[in-house]
C-alpha cells in the first residue's frame, strides 16, 4: 500500500483468505465491534487490488477513486502492516459535500495532527458509482496492533482539542454522518 499513487482501490469483502497477484490480504482484528453503528455485514479479510482509471469492476466488491484532495499524515518508511478502513455516507445526497468537508477538514485533520502513535496516512476515497457507501477513509497504520493505535486515536484527539479550547462534538459527529463500517485490519 505505502509509496503509490494509486488512483483507485477494488474492495473485496470475504469470509476467507484469497490471495492472488496485486491483491493485498487483510485479517479483520475485531469482529463483531459494536460500539458504533453498522450497514454493512461483517466479514473476516479484505482484500484490496489498487486499480486504475480504466479499472471496470468484475465482482460485487467496493470501487473507490481517490478523492482530489490530499491524504493527511505523516511518512515514516515502515511498511504499512495495520488498516482502519471507516465507511461513511452522507443522510442524503445533497449533503455529500458538507460531509466530506468536515471529513477533511476538521475530523480527519485533527487526526493528522494529534499524530497518534502507530498511524501513518488518512487517505479519503469516494466511490466510483456515488452510492452507498459514499466514502472512504483508508487510516495506514506501521504498527501490527492496530487495535490498540485506534483505541489510542479519540483519547489524543479529545486531549488536543482541550489545549486548543474546542469542543468535541463537532470534531465527533456531524448531522450529515452515516457510518456504515468501521474495523481495524492487520496484513496477512
Amino acid at each position: 500500500m505505502e509509496d503509490r499513487l494509486a488512483p483507485g482501490l477494488y474492495l473485496e469483502m470475504a469470509d476467507e483468505p484469497a490471495p492472488a497477484e496485486g491483491v493485498s490480504v487483510w485479517e479483520n482484528v475485531r469482529p463483531g465491534r459494536d460500539e458504533l453503528p453498522r450497514e454493512l455485514p461483517e466479514f473476516r479479510f479484505l482484500h484490496i487490488r489498487e486499480v486504475g482509471d480504466d479499472f471496470v469492476p468484475t465482482g460485487d466488491g467496493l470501487h473507490f477513486r481517490r478523492y482530489p484532495r490530499p491524504a493527511q499524515g505523516r511518512l515514516t518508511g515502515n511498511p504499512t502492516v495495520g488498516l482502519l478502513l471507516v465507511l461513511i455516507s452522507p443522510t442524503t445526497p445533497g449533503e455529500a459535500q458538507a460531509l466530506r468537508d468536515w471529513a477533511d477538514f476538521v475530523h480527519i485533520s485533527h487526526i493528522a495532527a494529534a499524530g497518534v502513535p502507530g498511524y501513518t496516512m488518512i487517505t479519503p476515497y469516494e466511490n466510483a458509482t456515488a452510492g452507498d457507501p459514499r466514502f472512504m477513509h483508508l487510516y495506514e497504520m506501521d504498527t501490527a496492533d492496530p487495535e490498540s493505535a485506534y483505541r489510542q486515536m479519540t483519547p489524543l484527539v479529545a486531549e488536543r482539542l482541550r489545549a486548543l479550547g474546542e469542543p468535541f462534538k463537532p470534531w465527533a459527529y456531524h448531522d450529515a454522518l452515516r457510518i456504515m463500517y468501521v474495523n481495524t485490519f492487520r496484513r496477512v
